[in-house]
């Protein structure tokens, strides 16, 4: 038997090649998210919490503070004036020209995610200009899994 008398050997087949790539990376994103869980749920388990705050504070940048107040749902002890003390144009907290929303964590045995922001007097959020960036201020606030109020922590 010669060499081009011997059998023809055949290629490794193109299904179990594709199925081993597929099984890697499939075993590669399983490794990453088992080491990174809340990467990967916290944007869809906190989906609506954060849809609750950029309203509320799409709504205050417009400054449209009756609607603000409206999404905030207060509880009786929060009055109107209260609410314009700290968000108004010369409130606290204001004028608030932008916003930048932080990772939004649940709370240690309770019913509620809180959500740091930062807030701005400018417009556009600055983001490399250090002048700017001492003028904003942070606030934590509690948004409520079961309502979607939103509120202060506790001190």
């Amino acid at each position: 038997m010669t060499l081009f008398d011997a059998p023809a050997e055949r290629p490794p087949s193109k299904l179990r090649r594709y199925t081993i790539r597929v099984l890697a990376v499939v075993i590669t994103i399983g490794a990453f998210v088992v080491a990174f869980p809340s990467y990967f749920w916290y944007p869809f388990v906190y989906h609506t919490e954060i849809k609750t705050v950029s309203r509320f504070m799409d709504t205050v940048v417009a400054g449209n503070m009756q609607q603000a107040y409206q999404i905030w749902k207060p509880a009786g002890s929060y009055s109107s004036k209260d609410f314009l003390d700290d968000w108004g144009p010369y409130g606290y907290y204001g004028p608030v020209r932008s916003y930048r929303l932080g990772r939004p964590e649940h709370i240690k045995n309770g019913s509620a995610a809180a959500i740091v922001i930062e807030l701005s007097p400018y417009q556009p959020y600055p983001k490399d200009d250090p002048v700017k960036l001492n003028r904003s201020k942070t606030v934590t606030l509690w948004v409520d899994f079961k309502d979607q109020s939103i509120s202060f922590p506790p001190n």
